[in-house]
């Protein structure tokens, strides 16, 4: 199978994340930060191999600001849920996942917060001065796609955040579709918290993720219970991460992210052009072809994923044909209504293909000949 689904998580990942997921299975058994033998000890030293490098690549001020969550929707939860008070009002951009956005709605249903919606421009990105407008003295977080899951456009979150910090605004960036592909820190984007999934550019294992703190942004915890530490009390601990981490933490899941980022970060630049390159190859070919809207702005940085709509079938029908051809698409809305809603295709839905490392140029010429082939039979 050509596999085009890496905006949904990168697939195959590099044999050594597999073989450091086994390596604790097998061999390490215990249970990190709850005994003092050796087993609990090497485990616990994974994790915090990990956490260092992780706050190391996105600029955290200190490692124990690097929080281990599922990933990158529990991230954005415990920021977003656990900075807002009643009568707050949040800033968003119109690009943003569910994972973003039902949080906020739900938090605006239960009359908690009031939100809005920030719209771009014809070309897809956000201008600092539209963003400056929407403020008000009732803005209390502003929340930002980094690049959109549907189009792929890269919004300039580091013009946008001097905007923010004029004001005094907590920026929380969704970095699900760039970190370990684009330049992603706190320093770089402006940003006062940013999450991150594991398992797309970092390379690692589904159900890992992270939430990077800036310096002084301590959210409520969205659980509680064992970390560990400072079992005397029936108190959650406040110092970092157990403030955060408590339970079993996922060690194979770790030890794999471990594995993985340092493969990603070590090549993040190759990565970063490589996929640019592969998509825009992916983007021409597609906008040949008649019958077919390519999303997307031509003028706008974008990652590695490439949407279109087929004018004369079903989005969904045009990915099971591909399906049967050997093609690993992904059909529908992408958990992103809103950005359909303003691309216009709330209706249709789009197909959507991602790339990877592991994707070649013969992939691409592949898809476009599969895709011309169904457009001429219909």
């Amino acid at each position: 199978m050509i596999y085009l689904d890496n905006a949904a998580t990168s697939w195959p990942k590099p044999p050594m994340v597999a073989k450091a997921m086994t390596g604790t299975l097998i061999k390490l058994g215990g249970n990190p930060g709850r005994s003092g033998h050796r087993l609990s000890l090497c485990g616990g030293r994974i994790i915090e191999r990990c956490r260092e490098l992780l706050a190391e690549a996105f600029g955290a001020p200190a490692s124990e600001n690097v929080i281990f969550t599922s990933g990158c929707t529990e991230a954005l939860n415990l920021a977003i849920r656990g900075s807002l008070y009643r009568g707050d009002e949040v800033l968003c951009s119109h690009g943003e996942h569910n994972a973003v956005m039902r949080v906020l709605k739900s938090l605006e249903e239960s009359g908690q917060i009031t939100l809005k919606v920030v719209n771009p421009e014809p070309d897809g990105l956000l201008r600092p001065e539209t963003l400056a407008r929407a403020i008000s003295p009732k803005t209390a977080l502003c929340v930002l796609c980094h690049a959109s899951n549907v189009t792929g456009v890269v919004q300039p979150v580091g013009e946008l955040s001097r905007v923010l910090k004029n004001r005094a605004i907590p920026l929380l960036v969704d970095a699900a579709q760039t970190a370990g592909i684009l330049p992603v820190s706190l320093k770089e984007l402006g940003a006062d918290m940013i999450a991150i999934p594991g398992h797309k550019g970092l390379l690692g294992p589904h159900g890992t993720g992270l939430l990077v703190l800036g310096a002084g942004m301590l959210p409520r915890p969205l659980i509680t219970g064992g970390t560990g530490s400072l079992s005397e009390s029936m108190y959650q601990p406040h110092s970092l991460p157990d403030r955060y981490e408590s339970g079993t933490p996922n060690l194979p899941g770790i030890a794999g992210l471990l594995a993985g980022a340092r493969f990603a970060l070590a090549h993040r630049q190759e990565i970063e052009e490589y996929e640019r390159d592969l998509a825009q190859q992916m983007r021409s070919s597609l906008q040949n072809l008649k019958g077919l809207r390519v999303l997307g702005h031509e003028t706008a940085p974008m990652v590695g994923v490439v949407s279109f709509v087929p004018g004369q079938m079903d989005a969904g029908e045009m990915c099971d044909q591909l399906s049967r051809r050997g093609f690993a698409l992904r059909a529908g809305l992408h958990c992103a209504p809103a950005m359909h809603q303003w691309l216009g295709t709330l209706e249709s839905g789009a197909c959507r293909a991602s790339v990877g490392i592991y994707n070649t140029q013969d992939d691409v010429e592949q898809l476009a000949a599969a895709i011309e082939d169904i457009l001429g039979k219909k």
